[in-house]
């Protein structure tokens, strides 16, 4: 019963937040059952210290969910999936310098620079930690959130060139980010003793892990994006089309598990191919809208679940008064190292390609972070460091989701009406 139990609070309670955002507060969705769910976790905690049985039992419900299964095996390949099926596959390709540049370039300076400011900073508090896990909190903070970025676009407006790059860029560093993280814990398990995984964690270890994990997921994600894509031009069912799609999600979920490849890049690079597949032949789809407007309300169903689970999450995490201001601290050094992490590359690129200063400014306040930063917190090993990454994790997700996405929607108004058709 305990499962069912969860879903009812789950659906019970997001439908609740959705509801009186709606009727009520009318902000985006998900940044509305963020704030929501904020709120239902403080009223929790008093009526735990109030001793109120019904709240600790909820609390327990909470709990129980494995909050980084139900991203990593649940809703985000689906999300990004569904995401990458609306990004224009061929815009994308023309960018595909650019963006595969500031997915591996940005996100190494970004895991290197906040992991050496956080080392630096816990030994102004005393803490010591070491340099290893430093990094590690750079590497699960650094990848902008692929699902937080794309409701923000939807709802932006910006320019087709600017969305597609910075849709493109946030798409592919989650997977470099999370491949990193998996080389990371694998260097920081080896030293405390614990057992490593995969290859070992030399420099050619790591290349071939990276390559594994990265380009495996890549070529795996397009295999079956084939397969399902032949499989949707012989029929012309929605019904089947729909159970055809979901197929070849989960499988990229299931078998990238299975041969330790990147599942999530699995899920960008199939839907990337059927998107672009059905632009050039929409006959293989019986009704382009109606498939379309499946997988957009999937899309919608699931961020507002998963932001919603985000905000409860809160009352499992441990908080102190130093871990709070270790985590507001972090805010300004995340952006700034962000910032730093977004020009480099710009510099680079920008002697054979000319980037809108628009662009720079959405890129570096329009990457937020979100759920997948918290659910690779909860991954790292049971310890005062898990606790306190945790926190300085929920006060940066939680900063970036409420004010930099109930913000960057005024610095896209501004690039849409200084668009002038140049440079990206």
């Amino acid at each position: 019963m305990q499962i069912l139990d969860l879903a009812t609070l789950l659906v019970c309670v997001t439908a609740a937040l959705a509801f009186v955002n709606a009727r009520y507060w009318k902000l985006p969705a998900s940044i509305g059952v963020t704030v929501g769910g904020l709120g239902v976790s403080l009223i929790i905690f008093g009526l735990v210290s109030l001793d109120v049985p019904f709240a600790r039992e909820a609390v327990m419900l909470v709990r129980g969910i494995e909050f980084s299964d139900f991203v990593f095996q649940g809703v985000l390949s689906f999300l990004l999936f569904a995401g990458a099926l609306g990004v224009n596959s061929h815009a994308l390709w023309g960018l595909r310098g650019p963006v595969l540049t500031f997915a591996l370039l940005s996100t190494a300076i970004s895991i290197a620079l906040v992991g050496g400011a956080t080392y630096a900073l816990l030994g102004l508090f005393g803490i010591q930690i070491s340099f290893v896990y430093c990094l590690l909190f750079g590497a699960l903070i650094s990848p902008t959130d692929p699902v937080a970025v794309l409701g923000m676009l939807k709802q932006a407006g910006v320019p087709r060139r600017i969305e597609t790059l910075v849709a493109g860029e946030s798409l592919f560093n989650d997977g470099v980010g999370v491949v990193a993280f998996a080389v990371l814990a694998g260097i920081a398990a080896a030293g405390g003793g614990g057992e490593v995984h995969g290859p070992a964690m030399s420099a050619g270890g790591v290349a071939l892990f990276f390559a594994q994990e990265a380009l495996g997921g890549l070529a795996l994600g397009l295999v079956l994006g084939w397969v399902g894509w032949l499989a949707l031009r012989s029929v012309s069912d929605f019904v089947v089309e729909v159970l055809v799609t979901l197929s070849v999600v989960l499988a990229c979920t299931a078998v990238a598990a299975n041969l330790h490849v990147s599942a999530p890049l699995a899920a960008v690079a199939a839907g990337l191919l059927i998107g672009s597949l059905a632009d050039r032949r929409p006959e293989g789809l019986s009704s382009r809208e109606r498939f379309e407007g499946f997988w957009h309300l999937a899309d919608e169903l699931l961020n507002i679940f998963l932001f919603a689970l985000l905000a409860l999450e809160v009352v499992v995490v441990r908080f102190s008064g130093q871990s709070l201001l270790l985590g507001l601290i972090a805010i300004p050094m995340v952006l700034v190292i962000r910032t730093i992490s977004v020009q480099l590359p710009v510099m680079v690129l920008g002697r054979r390609r000319d980037f809108n200063p628009y662009t720079r400014r959405l890129m570096i306040w329009g990457g937020l972070r979100g759920a997948i930063s918290v659910a690779l917190a909860f991954t790292v090993p049971a310890g005062p460091e898990r606790d306190l990454f945790l926190v300085m994790t929920y006060v940066v997700v939680v900063f970036s989701i409420i004010v930099q996405g109930l913000t960057v929607g005024r610095l896209a108004a501004r690039a849409s009406g200084a668009d002038t058709g140049e440079g990206t």
